[in-house]
């Protein structure tokens, strides 16, 4: 008899081994799926919750951790789902299944809507940063002109970028002055017509918080609108959305566009994680209401917007969470202040940081990334994904 260890940090060992025993691919799939890991932290219940979790999550094989009014409750998602239904549960444990269901991870979606059609999310989506101001906190004015910014988005497609992410504003730390709206059209208007015209392959999206920005944008060909405010800065921003059929990314952020990028809001009461989830599920409610189909949405952290370096890490470590909100995640690490403070590198020398932090977050359920140097994180990724057994 032979015994071997299985590593589950993936599906990948599970679902070999079950496919080297004759099982079909799509169920050892489902059933490698089945036995991954999920953990819940349970805090103000009541004693009779308490009383009744203990023996009935140990009675499904599940382990349980409790204190005064909390509970660390941990198993396969199998089993943990068995516990998520509030119609089989003893009554003191109705609510405590049912906000474990809500907080479930959701089915990966396999596309995103776009006013272009879907964009799959088969494999990783690479998108090129476009900036085309004076002052990005990385590559300011190198791109102003609509010629330099078409050669730019040349390499960055050329490098395997599938959309290219225009944006007209910098909220880089430190900015004290808005742009006005006329100026930012001045700025991203012509650059989009541009690349819709020499790029008709690719995904535009535009990067702004102004729904007149948005609408022009969309109207010169845009598909998607990249909204660092997860449309809490201009009430008309869903509606210009929704009615282009647009895809939206919604990014986690706290304050004016002016405060975006700073500490000023980031106390999160000791838990950032979840403030972000809380405050991302809120944005997904703001969308909804305003028109915008759930399959039209993608959800961003904000990693380096309204948060400390610590607490970017913590959020980076723990972004899986992310995935109770049955959306797809995207993120943009690249260059960001809190990888040059664990590094200890200038902005000109994070890509290769940025290219290992998205290798990182695909692994932690990212699937669209957001980065200045495409080649660097398409390799990353490529490995990533070889490693982890998808094609």
């Amino acid at each position: 008899m032979n015994v071997t260890p299985l590593a589950l940090h993936s599906p990948r060992a599970v679902r070999d081994a079950l496919r080297c025993h004759g099982w079909d691919e799509t169920l050892a799939d489902t059933a490698a799926d089945s036995l991954n890991t999920v953990a819940f932290h349970l805090t103000g219940l009541d004693q009779d919750a308490l009383e009744a979790l203990v023996p009935f999550a140990g009675g499904l094989g599940l382990e349980v951790l409790t204190g005064d009014s909390w509970a660390i409750l941990a198993g396969s998602r199998s089993r943990v789902s068995a516990l998520a239904r509030p119609w089989t549960v003893p009554k003191p444990l109705a609510q405590v299944a049912a906000g474990i269901g809500r907080a479930m991870p959701g089915e990966t979606a396999g596309h995103w809507q776009t006013a272009r059609g879907p964009l799959s999310l088969d494999q990783p989506v690479l998108a090129g940063i476009l900036n085309v101001t004076p002052d990005s906190f990385s590559d300011g004015g190198r791109f102003a002109g609509t010629d330099a910014a078409l050669a730019h988005a040349y390499e960055l497609v050329r490098a395997g970028a599938i959309m290219i992410d225009v944006g007209g504003e910098s909220t880089r730390p430190g900015r004290t002055v808005d742009v006005p709206a006329d100026e930012e059209l001045h700025r991203v208007i012509p650059v989009i017509e541009a690349l819709v015209r020499e790029h008709p392959s690719v995904f535009v999206s535009i990067d702004t918080v102004k729904a007149s920005v948005a609408r022009a944008a969309l109207g010169a060909g845009a598909a998607v609108v990249n909204d660092i405010s997860a449309l809490r800065l201009d009430s008309a921003m869903a509606a210009t959305i929704a009615a282009a059929g647009a895809g939206v990314v919604l990014m986690h952020s706290r304050g004016s566009i002016l405060e975006v990028a700073s500490y000023t809001h980031a106390d999160y009461g000791g838990d950032v994680v979840r403030g972000v989830l809380s405050e991302l599920r809120a944005a997904l409610d703001r969308a909804a209401a305003g028109g915008i189909g759930p399959d039209a949405t993608v959800i961003d952290p904000g990693f380096g917007f309204s948060k400390t370096v610590e607490q970017n890490t913590v959020l980076f470590d723990q972004l899986a969470v992310l995935e109770a909100l049955g959306r797809p995640i995207l993120v943009g690490p690249s260059r960001k202040r809190f990888l040059g403070s664990v590094t200890g590198l200038p902005v000109e020398d994070r890509d290769r940081a940025t290219a290992l932090a998205c290798a990182l977050a695909y692994e932690r359920g990212a699937r669209l990334f957001r980065v200045h140097d495409v080649a660097a994180a398409r390799e990353a990724l490529s490995l990533a994904r070889a490693v982890g057994g998808m094609p």
